[in-house]
């Protein structure tokens, strides 16, 4: 599958991060860096640490109208600092997504991912027409608890047994942002 040109360009820039969508060409980099990052992501999220891995993840978020998946990205070398997939897009009279992201080791509590996160809400919430953005988070995960706290987001509810992780129903608490939150 070829890349389009605007999949290597940034859709939106901050201060310190630029977001572009995944593409293919990003598998060397990306797994690298999650396997780097493994004793940061575990037990919460397990992202691809092998091309074959990478490819088939980015097939999923890659001209898939239910999922986009943004890359966060250092300025300005361009080295990608974490990733934010808005998955489960529900369009009619819901207008939702369901968020789901991860820092890489070398990027973790500097702030990019927030300064990511800004941009991508701005986004969903922009250019894509989402109402509302869920997050759904293991209780024990403090770091990406502060990440959608300091976004804004408003803690609705616990779901026990949400999500299988790590071989097991794990709990989950309900975040959520809307559109008029974010104003």
């Amino acid at each position: 599958m070829s890349e389009s040109p605007e999949r290597a360009a940034y859709l939106a820039e901050g201060p310190r991060v630029g977001l572009r969508y995944f593409s293919h060409a990003d598998a060397d980099e990306f797994t690298a860096l999650a396997r780097e990052s493994r004793s940061l992501h575990h037990p919460w999220l397990f992202p691809p640490e092998r091309p074959a891995a990478y490819a088939a993840y980015a097939d999923l978020l890659i001209d898939n109208p239910a999922r986009v998946g943004f890359l966060v990205c250092e300025r300005p070398d361009g080295r990608i600092a974490g990733f934010i997939n808005i998955n489960n897009i529900v369009g009619g009279n819901f207008l939702c997504g369901a968020l789901g992201y991860g820092a890489f080791a070398h990027a973790a509590g500097r702030g990019l991912m927030s300064e990511g996160l800004g941009l991508v809400m701005d986004r969903a919430f922009g250019p894509m027409g989402l109402h509302r953005l869920e997050a759904n988070v293991q209780p024990a995960n403090k770091a990406s608890l502060a990440l959608v706290r300091a976004a804004g987001f408003r803690l609705e509810g616990f779901s026990p047994d949400f999500i299988h992780v790590d071989g097991a129903w794990r709990d989950h608490e309900r975040w959520a942002i809307t559109s008029e939150m974010r104003r």
